[in-house]
Parts: C-alpha cells; sequence; structure tokens
C-alpha cells in the first residue's frame, strides 16, 4: 500500500468484516510514518521496515511469524521457503540496478523538463494578472482567510471547548490526507457539486478547495474526544447536548459567534508539517491550542495562522487541573506581549491557572499581533 492510502480502499466486504468485527488489522510499509490509519482508514496497527521486509511479510500474509526461523510459504515442490533462501546478495541488486537504471534515462528525462509535455504545453491559461477563481470549481476555490474580518487575536473571551485530546495527535488526526469517505462530511459536500464516489481522490489532492479540506479537518475516525467518550471524529454541541461531526458542531458555534479552543495532551502535532494541520482548525473557528507540549513545525504554525498557542506549565495538564471541556475559557494577551511570557486562563466554574505563551521569539509576536502571517505580508503590499 501507498502512504496516507492512495492504494485505494480495500474490498468492501473486507472493510465491513474488520468494522463489524473491530479486529485491529496490521500494514507493513517503507516509509517515513506509522500513525494509526496512515496508508489506510481500515488498517490501525502500522509497522516500519524496508522494502524486502516488506515483500517477505506480505509473501508470507501475516506479521505473526519469526522470519528467520519459520518459513514464509512454499514452493512449487510443496518444500518450504524461508525468507534467506529468496533475499538477494549485494551483486544480485546491484546487476539488477544495471538493467534498469542507468544515466542516459536521467539525461533524457531532464534535458526537457522545464519545457514539459505536449499536454503541460497546450494547457490553456488565462492572461489576466490575477488568478479567476471559478466558484463551481470542485479543486480549486478562493480561500477566506484575508476576506473574514476576525476578532482581536489577543483577546479571548468565554470561548467553547471543541475538543479535549490526549497524547500524541499527529498531523494525521488534524488534517487526514487519505482517502475522502462518501459519508464523511467532505463526501457529502463533494457529492452536492455533482462529484461521484470515484472521482473524490485524496484530501491531499483537494487541499487547493478549503472547503473539501475545513471538513475533512478532524475527521481521521482514529480521534478520540474526550468529551465524547468513544473513538470518532466527533464534537459535542455544549447548548444541544447533540454529538455531532465536528465541521457540523464548528458551524453551529460559528453561527452562534462563539470562539473555540483546544484542549490537548503532550507532543500536539506530531508528524508530517502540513499547512493545512493550522489553517484547518483556524476555518473551524479554533483560535487557541492549550496543550502539554507541542512538536516544533506545527507550533510554529498555528501562530502562523493566529492561533494562540498556550502550554501548561511542567507537571501540569487537563486532568491534574480537573479540566473536562465542558467549561467556557477566557485569556487576555498583553499588548506588550514576551517571548514565553506566562498569563493566567480563567475559567468559568471560577478556577484560575497558569499558562506559557508558546509564541517563541519577537518575529512571532509580530505575526500574532496581526493575526498571522498573511494577514502581515497584506498590511506590509499595502503600506
Amino acid at each position: 500500500m501507498t502512504g496516507i492510502g492512495n492504494s485505494g480502499p480495500l474490498p468492501k466486504q473486507l472493510a465491513d468484516a474488520i468494522e463489524r468485527a473491530r479486529v485491529v488489522t496490521v500494514g507493513i510499509l517503507s516509509g517515513n510514518r506509522n500513525f494509526e490509519g496512515r496508508i489506510n482508514l481500515h488498517v490501525k496497527a502500522n509497522y516500519l521496515a524496508s522494502p524486502l521486509l516488506c515483500i517477505a511479510y506480505a509473501i508470507a500474509g501475516t506479521v505473526n511469524i519469526d522470519l528467520e526461523t519459520m518459513p514464509i510459504g512454499k514452493n512449487m515442490l510443496q518444500k518450504d521457503v524461508f525468507m534467506k533462501d529468496i533475499w538477494p546478495t549485494r551483486n544480485e541488486i546491484e546487476e539488477m540496478e544495471k538493467q534498469v537504471l542507468y544515466p542516459k534515462l536521467f539525461t533524457m528525462v531532464y534535458s526537457d523538463i522545464t519545457n514539459g509535455n505536449s499536454l503541460w504545453r497546450n494547457l490553456k491559461t488565462p492572461e489576466s494578472i490575477l488568478f479567476p477563481w471559478k466558484r463551481s470549481s470542485a479543486y480549486i476555490r478562493k480561500p477566506p482567510f484575508l476576506d473574514q474580518k476576525e476578532k482581536r487575536p489577543d483577546i479571548i473571551e468565554n470561548a467553547t471547548v471543541l475538543l479535549n485530546l490526549g497524547d500524541e495527535i499527529t498531523t494525521d488526526h488534524i488534517s487526514p490526507g487519505g482517502s475522502i469517505p462518501m459519508d464523511s462530511t467532505a463526501g457529502k459536500y463533494l457529492t452536492s457539486l455533482g462529484v461521484t464516489p470515484d472521482k473524490f481522490n485524496c484530501y491531499c489532492c483537494r487541499r487547493g478547495n478549503h472547503e473539501v479540506v475545513s471538513r475533512g479537518t478532524f475527521s481521521s475516525p482514529c480521534l478520540f474526544n474526550k468529551m465524547v467518550g468513544f473513538t470518532a471524529p466527533k464534537a459535542i454541541h455544549l447548548p444541544t447536548k447533540e454529538t455531532l461531526d465536528i465541521y457540523d458542531a464548528a458551524e453551529r458555534y460559528r453561527k452562534d459567534g462563539k470562539t473555540l479552543i483546544i484542549l490537548a495532551g503532550k507532543n500536539y502535532g506530531l508528524g508530517s508539517s502540513r499547512d493545512w494541520a493550522s489553517k484547518g482548525p483556524w476555518m473551524l473557528g479554533v483560535r487557541a491550542v492549550v496543550a502539554e507540549s507541542y512538536e516544533r513545525i506545527h507550533r510554529s504554525n498555528l501562530v502562523g495562522m493566529g492561533i494562540l498557542p498556550l502550554q501548561y506549565l511542567e507537571g501540569q495538564c487537563a486532568s491534574s487541573l480537573g479540566l473536562t471541556g465542558f467549561e467556557a475559557y477566557s485569556i487576555t494577551v498583553p499588548t506588550q506581549l514576551n517571548p514565553g511570557q506566562l498569563l493566567d486562563m480563567k475559567v468559568d466554574s471560577g478556577k484560575l491557572f497558569t499558562v506559557r505563551v508558546r509564541i517563541d521569539t519577537l518575529a512571532e509576536v509580530n505575526y500574532f499581533k496581526c493575526g498571522g502571517v498573511m494577514k502581515l505580508m497584506l498590511q506590509k503590499s499595502i503600506t
């Protein structure tokens, strides 16, 4: 299987059986991430291995095997075949490389790479200076990052918790890149545009359409929201106590004019440094994250979108402070903010606790005050 599910779905009968029996299926991949659901939404446990080991496990058809002592199959004579019997030598690999890889192949490809092929050269392009956005496009839409009037990013008052998450929340949880399920919020949106399921493609290929990606934000089936109490991409709309898809809950809060925040544990934002993992939450109305710790690049990306990254003090977390996510939170960032400054966060229950602002540099302070990097660049271009 390829990364992030681009090899396509499992056969429906197999996928249905996995869901019905709640089986923990296993994948062996030669990639750079082994998060839950990384290669397919129905494959929960994933292990990294060399390409040769991936083939060996595929032949064996199970991970419950000792490849050094147990046979991986039988030959035509029904004799046991062990991995060592088929493992190629370095000389065999080099001989194969000579047959399929040679310098002329690369010089031939790269000699004309700037011109492209005939399909590329025959593409019709608009002559206008500005890109002519098409409202009918399901792939590229004009994003709202510079259009919406925003509340001041330095005042968060009576904010509602959208999600109360645990440790190791990855960018795959926040912004899935794989296939778009037909019954997902994004799938229903594409269906409303007349796109058939076989043309859905994947989230990564649709990331030029903010409507798709915002609906896909936090849509991983591996997500566990403590406020809901079970594993699913769901949130509770507190005024009505309804359990909804996260996008639908966020939309209701947006219509009510509510600011949203997220509570999280250790290493929030692990994994691939996707910009949509910060853009997506911003579009849902999230304006602050309170976590025990952050992945370095994701923390920076949050600041770049005008989302305030806050960190519990050492030894503290949501559970130790008695926070459930069913409270309302307020914090005011001072005009003269210093990197790493300590601030008090108020809870509507009367509780007060101290957090560290994880805006780590003076440049990031400037980004945040402007509402993010894009708004800062717009201001500079105007002035």
